[in-house]
């Protein structure tokens, strides 16, 4: 069924929250919304509501339609239909019907999550050949940035035969070019959900059986904690303490920025999601759980054999293999430690090498260049160097065009997990960087060898002059002074 009443009246009186200048220009839509017609039937006069998309990507550049009978383009957008259940359905519905980007290829903007940016009212002129009475649209507009960064658009050659991004400044209705250009959006996904990953200390992990019911997210699996950032948080941390706080009345003490992982919204369209990690070893029994069937500790091994996305089993296991075991008892020396082990892209074409500057809210070296790398998770180091490329830049690499030019063994501070870090060239490859994950690097650039960029990860300089000079291994951070092996 098309949206009901209550939802576009809820619709409405948030964008008025935001916008309450604009509470007498839209009288009409909140009188129309007491009536009881359909407000988004098209036979609903003397107005109803439509809806469209507006699509912003990381150049500040809004995403336009042609339409094949009057030439014009304008933003994705249309009447509701029935099978519409929410004004965001019928816009996701819109791009990709006019566009043909799914709704999985978007995300909702932290700063508009579910309210419209614009509410447009809009005369149409009547139209004596086919009947129809002038009348009012008022069109609620939703706001999305491409998921990764970039999107692949292919219009319907039928009703939209072509496409372009226009500049905030070119965007023609002037109420909406002046709310662009002074918004600060900017076409960068950023998280608006937040989930905790708990762990005991010894290896185990409590998650929360979900509700198996319509319209829940992920209904019946094996889930972490978490939600939603609403108006009240101050931050994504704030975010996932008020969700624990009121799913099981969990106040952990230490909360840690762990990734940002992607999942599928309940409207199709990507969320990126802040894991914050916590250690809390308590009995789920006796949490008092408001959402969902029951909370229990399982093992990392036992995830397999649970109902539960991927995303988050890959999640528990990436975050198991970081962490050290307990210390062994030995008859002689210093007990074994577990390293970490990272992998990392050399790439070097005409005298540059590729780097990326990572996202300001990395939780590691945000702001700060660096290899394309990723730590190795239950696969070789080669492996791994294959993945991350194409996941992380979207570039192909035969295994058989890698070489090993340099180690760095490195410790961030006394007393911390070491870590080794792995070097390797590539000869060959296929493809040019993307950005692939734009919430982990904002920009991939080649850089010339003697000017690298600054800031740039300690380690990843040193080895960058390492394999300039042919020096296959260098030391960082450990008690005496870092020296060439």
């Amino acid at each position: 069924m098309s949206p009901t009443r209550s939802h576009i009246r809820g619709v409405v009186a948030a964008y008025l929250e935001r916008r309450p200048a604009e509470r007498d220009a839209l009288h009409g839509l909140l009188t129309a919304l007491d009536a009881a017609s359909d407000p988004t039937g098209r036979s609903t006069l003397p107005a109803h509501v439509t809806c469209s998309a507006i699509v912003v990507d990381r150049h500040r550049r809004v995403l336009h339609v042609r339409h094949k009978a009057s030439g014009k383009a304008s933003v994705p957008g249309g009447r509701v239909e029935a099978d519409d259940r929410t004004l965001v359905s019928a816009a996701l519905r819109k791009v990709h019907e006019q566009a043909g980007i799914p709704p999985a290829a978007l995300c909702h903007t932290a700063e508009h999550p579910g309210v419209p940016f614009d509410i447009d009212v809009r005369a149409v002129e009547a139209d004596p050949a086919g009947g129809g009475p002038a009348h009012l649209h008022y069109d609620v507009r939703m706001v999305f940035h491409p998921a990764d960064g970039t999107v692949d658009v292919a219009p319907r050659t039928g009703e939209a035969p072509g496409t372009e991004w226009l500049p905030f400044d070119q965007v023609a209705p002037p109420a909406l070019r002046a709310k662009l250009v002074e918004s600060a959006l900017d076409g960068r996904p950023e998280p608006v959900n937040a989930s905790a990953l708990i762990h005991d200390g010894h290896g185990r992990y409590l998650l929360h059986l979900r509700d198996d019911l319509p319209d829940i997210w992920e209904p019946g699996a094996w889930a972490l904690l978490g939600g939603g950032r609403e108006p009240q948080d101050t931050s994504l941390e704030d975010t996932v303490r008020r969700e624990l706080r009121e799913e099981a009345g969990l106040e952990p003490s230490a909360m840690e920025p762990f990734a940002v992982e992607h999942a599928v919204g309940t409207d199709g369209t990507t969320v990126p999601v802040q894991i914050f990690t916590t250690r809390w070893n308590g009995d789920p029994a006796t949490l008092v759980l408001t959402e969902g069937v029951m909370l229990a500790w399982h093992d990392p091994q036992a995830v397999s054999r649970l109902r539960m996305n991927p995303t988050t089993r890959a999640l528990i296991r990436r975050h198991a293999g970081q962490q050290a075991p307990a210390p062994a008892r030995s008859g002689a020396g210093n007990a074994p430690v577990a390293h970490i082990v990272g992998v990392h892209l050399y790439l070097e074409r005409d005298g540059k090498v590729l780097l990326g500057l990572r996202h300001p809210d990395s939780a590691y070296a945000g702001s700060t260049h660096h290899f394309p790398a990723g730590h190795c998770e239950q696969e070789s180091a080669v492996s791994c160097l294959v993945r991350e490329a194409r996941e992380e830049a979207g570039l192909d690499i035969d295994p058989a065009d890698v070489d090993l030019v340099h180690v760095v063994h490195v410790v961030d501070r006394p007393g911390a997990r070491p870590r080794m870090q792995l070097v390797f060239r590539a000869r060959r490859w296929l493809g040019e960087p993307q950005l692939r994950e734009p919430d982990r690097c904002v920009s991939w650039d080649w850089w010339p060898l003697d000017a690298l960029p600054e800031p740039i990860v300690p380690y990843t300089r040193a080895a960058v002059e390492g394999i300039r000079t042919g020096r296959p291994y260098t030391e960082l951070g450990w008690s005496r002074p870092g020296s060439a092996g």
